[in-house]
């Protein structure tokens, strides 16, 4: 890329950093260089960001803290925007106002220490709130469809706009905006008056059923597929015979068979062909065809 002192220059203040490489970022560990790696304190210098790009023709995208996400061992080209510091949560009343890049679980605890219930659900999911609504993501019944009220989200042209939860069209881990390309930088749930022993306990009893199921030990993207229509995956994959099965330094989890640990210095070349042989694997065992939850960026 060019015009660097350029860029810097103009995003004089705003934490960016040059040809990073992403896998020191990811949770799975692996992950090619960033052109342009970028940390906005704030919506103002996130507008400056993307204003820019926009201006440029340069592109751009946020990976917020890169929990169900895989970057291709090419990198990503362009500016790449991380929440990290996007990350401010205030309560007013029963509601919860989280930015995009708060913890998710962090979150929760705070929703616990107000003795706020509803968010319980959440409290072992890895991830951003920004990351969560965008994936409506859920754990045991419960969903962000089922808590958000609002959220702030900044279009592609860098504009900033409200949406109502009614227009979010959540689904199963689907959102209004992953089809619009809107970026949420923040949120606010709607809780309800608990009993702080009762939430507690229900978020420790949650957490170990997580710890006992999932292999939290190893970098991973998380739940790699979708839950198929009257099934489960992990159940697909262990009967297809492919807990333990490798490829390079990535296999399918022992432990729970929905989940593809990074062992042994893996790449997103290794996940690329393991996720492919799952698919073809389960679909000829079983008939049915596994849909991947986990997104997949960057470059080859």
């Amino acid at each position: 890329m060019q015009n660097l002192e350029k860029y810097s220059v103009e995003l004089e203040g705003i934490d960016i950093r040059f040809n990073e490489p992403l896998s020191q970022y990811t949770y799975t560990k692996v992950g090619g260089a960033a052109d342009f790696l970028v940390f906005p304190r704030n919506r103002y210098e996130l507008a400056r960001i993307v204003k820019l790009a926009n201006r440029e023709n340069i592109p751009w995208l946020v990976l917020g803290n890169s929990s169900n996400i895989i970057v291709r061992d090419g990198g990503i080209r362009g500016f790449v925007i991380m929440f990290d510091k996007l990350n401010n949560v205030t309560v007013d009343g029963y509601t919860i106002e989280a930015e995009a890049g708060a913890n998710l679980t962090q979150t929760t605890r705070i929703a616990l220490h107000h003795s706020l219930t509803g968010f319980e659900f959440a409290c072992g999911i890895p991830g951003s709130v920004g990351g969560a609504v965008f994936m409506n993501a859920g754990a045991y019944g419960g969903e962000i469809g089922h808590v958000l009220v609002s959220c702030k989200v900044l279009t592609p042209e860098g504009e900033i706009k409200n949406l109502d939860a009614r227009d979010m069209r959540f689904g199963y881990r689907h959102s209004l905006i992953q089809e619009t390309g809107d970026i949420v930088i923040s949120a606010k749930f709607g809780l309800a008056p608990g009993v702080h022993q009762n939430i507690h306990q229900e978020m420790e009893r949650l957490t170990y059923l997580r710890e006992l199921k999932q292999p939290l030990e190893y970098p991973s993207c998380g739940s790699v597929f979708k839950r198929p229509l009257g099934h489960f995956a992990g159940q697909l994959i262990s009967e297809a015979g492919l807990k333990g099965y490798r490829i390079g330094g990535v296999e399918v989890s022992e432990k729970h068979a929905g989940f593809m640990i990074n062992v042994d210095h893996g790449t997103a070349s290794d996940y690329e062909k393991l996720i492919a042989h799952v698919i073809k694997t389960v679909k000829e065992h079983s008939g049915v065809t596994l849909e991947r939850e986990v997104r997949i960026i960057g470059e080859a």
